[in-house]
C-alpha cells in the first residue's frame, strides 16, 4: 500500500510539471523563430529571410524528453570533428547520455567546443549532436542538435523538443557546421523539435 501511494505522488508530481514543461519548449520555438527574424541573427538570406514567417515543429510530445544518466568522461583525449566547409573544429567527449524509449536503451555522446567554452556564458556549454531516422524525410539529411549544460549530478535533461537543425541547413555559402559523428545515429524515428520544410518560407 505504502509503495502503491509513493507511485501515485510520483505520478501526479510529475502531471505538475508538465505545464511548465511545455511551456519551456514553447518559448523554445518562440525564440528560434524571433532569431531567424532577426537580421543580426538569423542565417537566411535574401527570399528566404523575406518569406520567412516561423518553422515547422512536430507537435510537442513529452515522449522525446529524457532524464538521461550521464556518465562523465575520463581522461578524454581532444580531437576534431569536420565540418560541412572541410575545416575541423576542436572538441572533446565531455561524456555519455543513455536514457530508455520504448523499452529499448540508447546512448549517446555529448561533447564540449574546446574554443566555444573560452567566451563568457558558455563555460559550461554542451553540444549534442545526432542523426536519426527522419534525417532527409521530415528533417534536415545532415542531422540535428541539440544545445546542453553540464549537468550537477549523474542525470542530464534530454529534450529533443528542442532539437533544431543546424545555420548550414538553411545556408551552406556563410556557414561551416559540425557534421555529426557516426557514433551518434540513433536507428529510430525522433518525432520531435524543428522539422525541415520549405513550406514554411512561403
Amino acid at each position: 500500500m505504502k509503495k502503491l501511494i509513493v507511485f501515485i505522488g510520483l505520478i501526479m508530481i510529475s502531471c505538475a510539471a508538465q505545464p511548465k514543461i511545455i511551456s519551456e519548449i514553447q518559448k523554445f520555438q518562440e525564440e528560434l523563430n524571433m532569431e531567424y527574424k532577426n537580421p543580426k541573427e538569423s542565417p537566411l538570406r535574401g527570399d528566404n529571410f523575406t518569406n520567412f514567417n516561423r518553422h515547422p515543429f512536430f507537435p510537442i510530445d513529452l515522449k522525446y524528453r529524457f532524464n538521461a544518466k550521464f556518465t562523465r568522461t575520463e581522461n578524454a583525449v581532444p580531437f576534431e570533428i569536420p565540418t560541412s566547409s572541410g575545416k575541423a573544429k576542436p572538441y572533446v567527449e565531455y561524456g555519455k547520455a543513455t536514457f530508455i524509449l520504448d523499452g529499448k536503451s540508447y546512448t549517446l555522446n555529448v561533447y564540449q567546443n574546446l574554443n566555444l567554452i573560452r567566451q563568457k556564458g558558455y563555460e559550461d556549454y554542451l553540444f549534442l549532436p545526432f542523426h536519426d531516422a527522419t534525417n532527409g524525410k521530415e528533417t534536415y539529411g545532415g542531422g540535428k542538435y541539440m544545445d546542453l549544460r553540464i549537468p550537477k549530478s549523474d542525470k542530464i535533461i534530454l529534450d529533443f523538443n528542442q532539437s533544431y537543425q543546424p545555420f548550414c541547413a538553411y545556408n551552406a555559402f556563410d556557414y561551416s557546421c559540425p557534421i555529426v559523428p557516426v557514433e551518434n545515429t540513433l536507428p529510430i524515428r525522433i518525432e520531435a523539435g524543428v522539422k525541415y520544410d520549405d513550406v514554411y518560407f512561403h
